[in-house]
């Protein structure tokens, strides 16, 4: 990846675009959280309700520091031991993430990345992204770029060039509070 790739993705991100880039074990689409029409457009991609809410990821754990506020240091100290890596967490919302990012939950979904693209993108863009994966609700997240293009031909501001993890199943998803696994990895 180059510097103007990665200086592209962060002022399209910033501009309220959309981008579809590899993690781990699939392909994600991506913008910033706080961006309204930009979740929307990628809900309305997937034919995904908001209620759901979606997952955010990002480059370091300070990315997280607004939503991570209120949490007990043992909590913190868990957090930090696991990440980087592929889990994906459920914390309480602490009133400082966006409706549509939580949806009708009461947690946010956050996962610090150590794939070096997602990181690269967060780094660059100074903030953490949305990340779900690359397909239409109910169809087979894309592991490639021509289906990325296939799904969504057209409808993407950038797809980010490069390769996938070597991990072949989403991040595994657990509640911070109890541990509780809820998505196998």
């Amino acid at each position: 990846m180059s510097r103007w790739q990665i200086s592209l993705v962060s002022k399209i991100l910033w501009q309220g675009g959309i981008i579809a880039y590899p993690t781990e074990a699939v392909w994600g689409l991506g913008c910033i959280p706080n961006n309204l029409e930009g979740v929307l457009r990628i809900l309305a991609l997937k034919k995904r309700s908001m209620d759901k809410g979606v997952i955010l990821v990002a480059a370091d754990i300070s990315q997280f520091d607004r939503y991570l506020e209120g949490l007990s240091t043992q909590a913190l100290d868990h957090l930090q031991s696991e990440w980087p890596g592929p889990v994906t967490y459920l914390v309480e919302d602490n009133g400082t993430a966006p409706d549509w990012v939580v949806g009708d939950n009461n947690k946010v979904a956050l996962r610090v990345s150590d794939h070096p693209v997602v990181k690269a993108i967060c780094t660059a863009a100074r903030s953490a992204l949305v990340s779900t994966s690359a397909n239409p609700s109910g169809r087979k997240p894309a592991r490639n770029t021509y289906w990325v293009r296939k799904y969504f031909c057209g409808q993407l501001d950038m797809i980010f060039p490069g390769q996938l993890g070597d991990r072949s199943h989403a991040s595994e998803i657990r509640d911070l509070a109890s541990n509780r696994i809820l998505r196998e990895g």
